[in-house]
């Protein structure tokens, strides 16, 4: 099951710097996976969606991170930091290996 955590609009001035003239809109997901666990246990894991607005067309990227931790805090600290920087599906494998060590489980990158 998903929940939804946040969203955010990328800062015109921001993609315009980088050559982008249309909008790029950021989700973020908690994600609660309890199969095969007692009850009550509860996996946490993130979900990233980045859409874009191009013109004539929309384009959406996702990106599904399992098993990162059964600490509901850890995981809300995890998406305050992606929503503040804005982290794209892209990036967030590598924001999940700076923070390996604060995790229960090994990530599962779908």
């Amino acid at each position: 099951m998903k929940i939804f955590y946040g969203g955010k609009f990328i800062e015109k001035g921001k993609l315009e710097k980088a050559g982008i003239y249309y909008p790029i809109k950021l989700e973020y997901y908690k994600r609660l996976d309890s199969k095969e666990q007692q009850e009550g246990e509860v996996d946490y894991g993130i979900s990233i969606v980045k859409t874009e607005y191009i013109p004539d067309n929309t384009k959406i990227e996702t990106k599904d991170i399992r098993n990162i931790t059964q600490d509901e805090e850890k995981v809300e600290e995890l998406l305050s930091i992606c929503k503040k920087y804005e982290v794209t599906p892209i990036g967030i494998e590598d924001i999940i290996h700076d923070f390996k060590s604060e995790y229960t489980f090994k990530p599962n990158f779908i």
